[in-house]
Order: structure tokens, then sequence, then C-alpha cells
């Protein structure tokens, strides 16, 4: 998607995917190797009931769900970084997670105008429509081919 076809308040959609359990469990070994990310003996007498996925895989998924929703083939170049993350539920094996994008504002640079910068929330929810991760992010896109 084109800078130039995103408007405030359109939401973008990504279907929803499955959380591989092997998918999980390799990423937390490499990455986020916390007992309850690894250990699923000890994960089921700890607070969540069972392995959790790590937070930084769920958003991982949600940058995969992203970049082949909206920012696949768009002029966008990255990201000055987030405001806010908020892992808000557990994510298990199995879960179906979908990503909602909210466009919440877009501008173009006041000192550069071949740089447009959109800022937007992105909710990702569970099979039961639980909010499982809610990221604010800004996106910066090259505009120089268009001027």
């Amino acid at each position: 998607m084109k800078f130039k076809d995103l408007t405030v308040g359109m939401v973008i959609e990504h279907p929803p995917v499955r959380v591989d359990q092997d998918e999980m469990l390799a990423f937390a070994r490499a990455y986020d190797p916390q007992w309850f990310h690894v250990d699923a003996e000890r994960a089921e007498d700890g607070r969540w009931g069972g392995l959790i996925a790590s937070g930084w895989l769920t958003c991982g998924l949600a940058m995969r769900m992203a970049t082949e929703s909206v920012l696949e083939g768009s002029e966008s170049f990255g990201s000055p970084g987030l405001e806010r993350l908020r892992w808000m539920a557990p994510v298990r094996a199995g879960d179906m997670l979908r990503l909602q994008v909210r466009v919440d504002s877009i501008r173009i640079s006041s000192s550069r105008s071949d740089l447009g910068i959109v800022r937007w929330t992105w909710c990702m929810l569970n099979q039961d429509d639980a909010q499982v991760l809610d990221l604010e992010v800004t996106t910066l896109f090259d505009l120089a081919d268009q001027a």
C-alpha cells in the first residue's frame, strides 16, 4: 500500500495466523529463555497455567502481518520507534492471532518534503477477540520519487 493511499481513521486487517508451538519454543529458547516460555512442566504450575509465547515473538508476528498487509510494496523505509508497547494477555500455542492497524495520523515532515510520517496503532487479537498486543508505531516513508 502506498503512502498516498493511507487515510486517517482507516483500519487495515490481516487475517488470523496460528501460533505454532515449535516456532514459539524455538524463538523463546533463542531469544527469551524464561522458564514460562520454555519449561512446560514448570509452566503448568506457574501463574499462567502453562507455556506462553514470548511477547517479542508476538511483536515479530505483528511485524510480519503489518508487512504483508500494508508495508510490502510501499515507500516505507524504517521507524524511529514506538510510543507504546503493551502485552495485554498471554499468547499460547494454537492461538489464532489477527492484526488490526488503525491509521492515527499522516503528515509530511516540516523539514523534509520527501519524508512521510505515519503514526498508527497496531492491535492484535486472539480467536476470542481478547486483545493480546497494543503498539503505537511511527513509520517513515520515502516520498522522493513522488515529488
